[in-house]
């Protein structure tokens, strides 16, 4: 009979959007695959998915209803490995594995970026802090994916093992640098002039991703950059916000809202460089693409920016509030001949150095197999 294998988070479309790299390693090495999470879509390589009401937010009461179905998922089956993702998916996993955890089953808790950090809110560690401190009891092994979370995960967090793997992978292959003449003939395709200076951001819009930053930003430059573009992908709370923000500073006409998108692989390349206003990010893959891709970045300081980009290497980080600094250095890359290319090639080599889908597999498989033979130990795990 095949060993199986839990995958939990919040929804269902973090496992497309993320993990199916991972899911399908398990099933080439001839394990049984299991998901729980909010949601119906069909999923590759799955062979049981069950659509659990878990919610974002803490204090919904569906997630007492998702709790109980959780502990009957996990009783029923016997799993030798559970892999949660997300705040709410990794808490209520965790939880409902109590049980199965004294008869050996290992739970891994990816934590793809604590919402308690260096800058945040005292009510974010009030909050978060001491429920993690509580989970790492309840945790086999603990992921992180950018080195301050880990750091404060050593010091802070009392769990049996912590690992430090670069994210989810970025297929290299799907997001790769294309020439000038081509991305010309691109831009044309999208509806834009091949001189067009394109900017880059795939982001939902709320208060952490922060497009008002650019929007100000692109103000300060509209009168010496015309030919600039943002490009806004997604949706969210504060698109029509931002949509009027826009009017206001009267650059409507340099920005594009482009609603959510399945073609990202297509825009992307024809980019020159991809910008990030996030207040708090784990470790962006919007970022990690557009460097695949061979794009300069300019982007808000915080942990997850500061894993990918160094100054005058591969972009520019910037402090929040630094609009007039964005602008500067955007005015900077425009003018300076050759800058833009060279930033760029830095860029694809960081992520081939540790960041693609090949160099992250390599890394998080030896984690699954380490629990794939791991028999002993027992004891601590139900302290």
């Amino acid at each position: 009979m095949a060993k199986k294998v839990l995958f939990c988070a919040t929804v269902d479309y973090h496992f497309t959007a993320f993990h199916m790299p991972y899911i399908k390693w398990f099933k080439e090495n001839g394990w049984e695959v299991h998901i729980a999470a909010n949601g119906e879509i069909h999923i590759p390589y799955v062979d049981k998915k069950f659509n659990v009401s878990i919610q974002r937010s803490p204090f919904k009461f569906k997630n007492i209803k998702a709790l109980k179905d959780l502990k009957n998922i996990i009783e029923q089956n016997n799993y030798e490995i559970i892999h949660c993702h997300t705040p709410m998916g990794g808490i209520l996993t965790r939880l409902a594995a109590r049980k199965s955890r004294i008869n050996g089953t290992k739970v891994i808790y990816t934590a793809h970026g604590f919402h308690f950090c260096k800058g945040a809110p005292l009510l974010n560690w009030l909050l978060y802090y001491p429920i993690e401190k509580f989970m790492a009891h309840l945790t086999d092994c603990l992921i992180t994916i950018n080195n301050e979370d880990y750091e404060l995960s050593k010091n802070k967090l009392k769990v049996k093992r912590i690992e430090y793997i670069h994210g989810v992978g970025v297929n290299t292959e799907d997001f790769k640098p294309i020439d000038e003449l081509n991305k010309k003939a691109l831009k044309e395709s999208f509806g834009y002039q091949p001189d067009d200076f394109l900017l880059f951001y795939a982001a939902e819009f709320n208060k952490n991703k922060n497009q008002k930053f650019l929007l100000n930003s692109l103000a300060l430059i509209k009168e010496d950059l015309p030919n600039v573009k943002l490009l806004l992908a997604g949706e969210g709370v504060l698109l029509n916000e931002c949509k009027q923000l826009a009017k206001k500073l009267e650059i409507s006409h340099m920005v594009n809202f482009l609603g959510f998108r399945k073609d990202i692989k297509e825009i992307v390349p024809m980019c020159d460089v991809a910008v990030g206003s996030s207040l708090r990010e784990g470790l962006p893959v919007n970022i990690m693409e557009a460097m695949a891709c061979g794009l300069p970045i300019i982007a808000v300081d915080n942990r997850g920016h500061r894993e990918l980009v160094m100054d005058d290497n591969n972009g520019w980080l910037v402090k929040s509030d630094g609009e007039t600094d964005f602008a500067k250095k955007l005015k900077h890359l425009v003018k300076s001949e050759g800058l833009k290319e060279r930033l760029g090639i830095n860029s694809r080599k960081i992520i081939l150095s540790k960041y693609s889908i090949d160099k992250v597999i390599e890394k998080k498989s030896k984690v699954y197999k380490r629990y794939m033979n791991e028999t002993e130990d027992i004891t601590w795990a139900t302290l």
